[in-house]
């Protein structure tokens, strides 16, 4: 989180080009959106599983990062791609996304749902029980959780895709008022959101889904990307950041 953070305010700054980032996290993690109370989290039950706790930058809601691809999107205001409101930037990269899930033999879709919370104000502890609008689904299940803030230096949208595993696992770190309303949460959550290896039916690498989301956001944003490591200032203002913020318990118990 840091490292988006950082990446924002040096694009933002003119010191480095519009970014797209692909990671994963090691160990496992909770992310927390910007707004979600801590009082969601089962901290004890959290550190049980030598899971680690985050808030991001971002709205939303909790998404336990494992298992999983995640995206950052980053720019300036000015970039057209991501010009104009949350909804209209976020379509058009909806459309990148959309690409590099069907370049995977996926039979993904991104739709309008009318009623939908925005992408960064889904109600309920866990961000992939509801779809927002021009969020990636498969058979009407959500796959990709996106995020979006939007800064005076810029734009940061980022989103988590499952690659496998149990996605219920989220729920053994959140607080219910009973283990009823956990199960059928996690129920909730198995009815309304998949993985790629639940819809293949075979577990996809993850440097295969990196190449395709490389290759969709060049071709559908009309983008040359060029490969490149962070630069120092970026390195050191995410270390920084890290100190001051994102494990800071003043900042990830805010709320």
């Amino acid at each position: 989180m840091a490292v988006d953070e950082a990446v924002l305010k040096e694009t933002g700054l003119g010191l480095v080009p519009p970014t797209l980032r692909l990671y994963a996290w090691e160990p496992a993690c909770l992310s927390l959106g910007y707004a979600q109370p801590t009082s969601d989290v089962d901290i004890e039950s959290l550190a049980s599983y030598g899971w680690q706790l985050v808030r991001r930058p971002t709205g939303g809601r909790a998404i336990l990062h494992t298992d999983e691809l995640t995206y950052s999107v980053i720019g300036p205001q000015e970039e057209p791609r991501l010009a104009g409101g949350v909804l209209e930037s976020y379509q058009m990269l909806s459309k990148a996304l959309l690409r590099a899930i069907q370049m995977l033999s996926v039979p993904a879709q991104s739709s309008p749902h009318p009623g939908a919370h925005d992408p960064n104000g889904n109600k309920g502890p866990v961000c992939f029980e509801v779809p927002s609008n021009y969020e990636i689904t498969v058979n009407g299940k959500k796959l990709v959780g996106s995020a979006q803030a939007r800064r005076r230096e810029g734009v940061l949208q980022h989103g988590s895709l499952p690659l496998y595993g149990d996605l219920t696992r989220i729920t053994r770190a959140l607080c219910f008022p009973d283990e009823q309303a956990r199960l059928r949460a996690s129920e909730r959550l198995l009815e309304r959101a998949t993985t790629l290896e639940s819809v293949l039916g075979y577990r996809i690498k993850w440097e295969q889904v990196a190449q395709a989301l490389i290759t969709a956001f060049s071709e559908a944003l009309n983008l040359e990307l060029v490969p490149s490591d962070l630069l120092p200032e970026e390195l050191e203002m995410a270390e920084d950041l890290v100190v001051i913020k994102y494990a800071n318990p003043e900042w990830t118990e805010k709320v």
